[in-house]
């Protein structure tokens, strides 16, 4: 399994309640361990499928931008606030803008 797998992952960033509060997802491994350890609910069925997705993608049975997905339907469900993370320098350049606006 590749629980270090970050290629074609776009971070996330999760605000949960208690004194972990701030997660940033940024590879599969990170968010096997958020559903498990830090979850606030166990018996969503996005959950549920959110964990059943985060196998698959560990195992190679889906790509993990469609893990991504069931995550952040799951933290819907949980009713858990979701930041989309933009790697620095990851973002395509815009041919348009002047380099210095690009950074």
């Amino acid at each position: 399994m590749c629980w270090n797998t970050s290629s074609a992952f776009t971070p996330v960033g999760f605000a949960l309640r208690g004194p972990a509060s701030r997660k940033i997802v940024w590879t599969l491994g990170d968010a096997a361990r958020l559903l498990i350890n830090d979850w606030p609910c166990d018996d969503g069925e996005e959950y549920v499928a959110a964990v059943k997705a985060c196998v698959d993608a560990l195992s190679g049975k889906i790509a993990p931008e469609q893990f991504r997905e069931a995550l952040l339907r799951a933290a819907d469900e949980a009713g858990i606030a979701t930041l989309s993370l933009v790697r620095q320098g990851m973002g395509e350049r815009r041919p348009d803008l002047p380099s210095s606006a690009q950074r």
